[in-house]
């Protein structure tokens, strides 16, 4: 029923929308109606809130499952499913890769540092979420805690320090609204445009649509090489003492 009132509501739209363009070329003047789009009529249902999945988003982690993710060699995760629906890290599980490759997405997920503190700098609460599996917008506890600006968290490591550090204390849920376009190669290998990505931190703006300079990396320069144009994500395992990062309502809209 409700597919038959949609497909009617839409002739309908159509009909005006075609009649107002023929009333602009039958007199050649430009009238209110004839600068109205009525077609296409983008229909979404949002969630109850501003973290729930809308209806055209892929849920990647809804707390109860981890089959949307495997090791980088195709094997089981290991990272520890917890009884308050968290997925956290355990030391050596190694990275949590998507199963599903993606190119341009909006990307929410939500994460918690360690409520205890034991280090301090980069060896606290560290991870990152690797779009495509190459571009890292830092996860770290930046809470009172000094560490060179463009790999603290929000940041996209060693290129974009985050406009404002919205950190919140240990121990706490924290969220991540990230707006990704994948960069575009041409057919013979070179850039024809960059990565750009758009974050926002606990609803905080933190990353206005920055052109990313190449893949992440600790201690190289980034250079573009030609890659496919959807690659899986993943969140890191960063290996270390200190950084058991958890995460939870994990969701992804392909743009």
């Amino acid at each position: 029923m409700k597919k038959s009132i949609l497909a009617f509501m839409a002739i309908c739209i159509f009909s005006i929308h075609a009649n107002a363009q023929k009333t602009k070329q039958e007199t050649g003047k430009v009238t209110p109606e004839s600068l109205e789009s009525w077609v296409p009529v983008p229909i979404i249902s949002a969630g109850s809130t501003n973290t729930d999945a809308p209806s055209d988003a892929i849920v990647l982690f809804n707390g109860k499952d981890v089959s949307a993710f495997q090791k980088l060699d195709g094997s089981p995760v290991k990272w520890k499913l917890d009884a308050d629906g968290s997925l956290t890290d355990v030391k050596g599980a190694g990275d949590l890769y998507t199963k599903k490759a993606f190119g341009n997405c909006q990307l929410h997920v939500e994460f918690r540092t360690p409520a205890i503190v034991k280090n301090s700098g980069q060896a606290r609460g560290n991870s990152g979420v690797y779009l495509m599996g190459k571009y890292e917008i830092q996860v770290l506890d930046s809470y009172d805690n000094v560490t060179y600006s463009n790999g603290q968290a929000a940041a996209v490591y060693k290129q974009y320090a985050p406009l404002v550090n919205a950190s919140r204390k240990p121990g706490e849920w924290q969220s991540y609204d990230i707006i990704f376009t994948a960069p575009v190669f041409k057919d013979n290998g070179e850039l024809s445009s960059p990565g750009r990505v758009t974050v926002l931190h606990n609803g905080v703006l933190v990353q206005n649509n920055v052109s990313i300079l190449g893949p992440t990396d600790y201690s190289a320069i980034p250079v573009y090489k030609k890659h496919d144009s959807k690659l899986p994500l993943y969140f890191q395992d960063h290996g270390d003492d200190g950084n058991p990062i958890s995460y939870r309502n994990i969701w992804i809209r392909e743009l």
